[in-house]
């Protein structure tokens, strides 16, 4: 008898799990549809998204060099340093500066394709999150002059946790530029007719909303609800 329920109830517990998880799928399926995920994603960054002049220009890492959000980050980071030539650039990438293929010196290289001069650049090279950077970057920039107004380079889910990192550690006015990719300009649809082949099945090409829009969407809702399960986590640790 004691098995009996025992069994039941992991029965039920599973089943409960399972439509639990699968009513969230529906509901991520169901708002992928809607522009709800793209602004939950503009909400991270946009509050924070800036192009004003600044004293010193923070590129946070990303996933190395080359990588999507490594090679973003690094490209916002060069048109920055553009736009303020006198402004220094601290490289906030872990790695071994002594090898020559580690990923602050493959940013470096990057950044001075795109014109950057490496006399502008400082490494913070040891820290592993978020947290250890700002820590990082506050002990070697703060008493300096450049120490006064600073912008954070990172991808756009990520500055709003940034930049509140770095008030917590002591900087009073941080900013972000959020590294965000560009659509084409082209129009992406089409005639389904000329194109021939098989009538198994209805005609996307003007649907872009299906071709692109959904898949993107739900990307951004992965991104956002990790990125929010992070702010969650930081707050309970007292570093934002």
């Amino acid at each position: 008898m004691f098995m009996k329920k025992r069994s039941y109830s992991i029965f039920f517990w599973i089943k409960a799990l399972l439509l639990t998880l699968g009513s969230f799928f529906l509901i991520l399926c169901i708002l992928a549809f809607t522009t709800v995920p793209f602004w939950a994603y503009y909400r991270l960054s946009g509050a924070f998204d800036t192009r004003h002049a600044t004293e010193a220009i923070v590129l946070l890492s990303g996933a190395g060099i080359p990588s999507e959000s490594g090679l973003m980050r690094t490209y916002y980071t060069a048109e920055l340093a553009a736009l303020n030539p006198t402004a220094r650039v601290v490289v906030a990438v872990p790695g071994k500066l002594s090898e020559k293929d580690s990923d602050p010196n493959r940013v470096l290289r990057e950044l001075q394709l795109r014109g950057v001069d490496s006399s502008r650049i400082i490494y913070a090279n040891t820290g592993r999150n978020t947290r250890t950077q700002a820590l990082e970057v506050a002990s070697l920039l703060q008493g300096t002059a450049v120490a006064d107004d600073i912008t954070l380079v990172t991808s756009p889910e990520h500055i709003k946790r940034a930049v509140l990192s770095f008030k917590k550690c002591g900087f009073k006015q941080v900013h972000g530029m959020a590294a965000f990719e560009s659509s084409l300009s082209t129009d992406l649809r089409f005639d389904d007719k000329p194109e021939k082949g098989k009538q198994l099945l209805p005609p996307i090409g003007r649907q872009l909303h299906l071709r692109y829009q959904f898949w993107n969407h739900l990307k951004l809702e992965i991104i956002v609800i990790r990125e929010y399960f992070a702010l969650t986590y930081y707050r309970l640790r007292g570093w934002i």
